[in-house]
This record gives C-alpha cells, sequence and structure tokens, in this order.
C-alpha cells in the first residue's frame, strides 16, 4: 500500500488497477486503468492513475459509498467502480449541481 490504514490507496499490477479503502468499508475498492482513459483523455499509466486519485480522492471516496450504499455490500465484500461512477461523483460535488448534457441526433 502507498498509504497505510483507512487512507489506504495502491496500485495493483496484477490487476491493472487503483485499489482503495473506504473508511467504515472493510474491504478494498479498485478502478481499472481503462476506467481512467475515459475520464483523462488519454492512455493513463501508473503514475497518472495514483494524481488523478490524490488529486480527487474525496469523489472516488463518494463514488465508492454511493455504490457500497446502491448495492448493499456487505463490509467484507470487495467492489469496483467505473468511470460513470466517478464521473456521478465528480459532477455532484459541483456547487451549481450535477452536470447535464444531452446528444442531438441530426436526422437531416
Amino acid at each position: 500500500m502507498t498509504q497505510t490504514g483507512e487512507n489506504a490507496v495502491e496500485w495493483s499490477d496484477e490487476l491493472d488497477s487503483l485499489r482503495f479503502s473506504v473508511p467504515g468499508h472493510g474491504a478494498l475498492c479498485a478502478m481499472h486503468r481503462l476506467a481512467f482513459k475515459a475520464l483523462l483523455s488519454q492512455e493513463p499509466g501508473r503514475e497518472a492513475c495514483l494524481t488523478f486519485f490524490v488529486e480527487n480522492q474525496q469523489a472516488f471516496l463518494s463514488a465508492a459509498t454511493a455504490k457500497i450504499t446502491r448495492l448493499s455490500l456487505p463490509s467484507d465484500r470487495s467492489l469496483h467502480i467505473n468511470s460513470r461512477d466517478l464521473r456521478r461523483a465528480l459532477t455532484n460535488a459541483l456547487p451549481e449541481g450535477p452536470v447535464r448534457s444531452c446528444r442531438v441526433i441530426d436526422r437531416g
């Protein structure tokens, strides 16, 4: 682990993902490197993923906590979040509320 205890975070080469602890939950949460690619618009390496986590740690914890609650996961069950989970947590943290977007398809 890069950090210990309830603030634990590490990179898993075996899983090609970042793993972190969620305060109050007994198992780790993971996010795969390819999920970071959707958020960073580039091919992220280990250091880029760890840096993004540090800069957005509260959103990661919020996304994990929301998933734990939504799925009623027991405290010993590990979980993973994806880019949609994290994007939702990031936009909900904005002072102006969630960002809404729509896609217009030109049929003309």
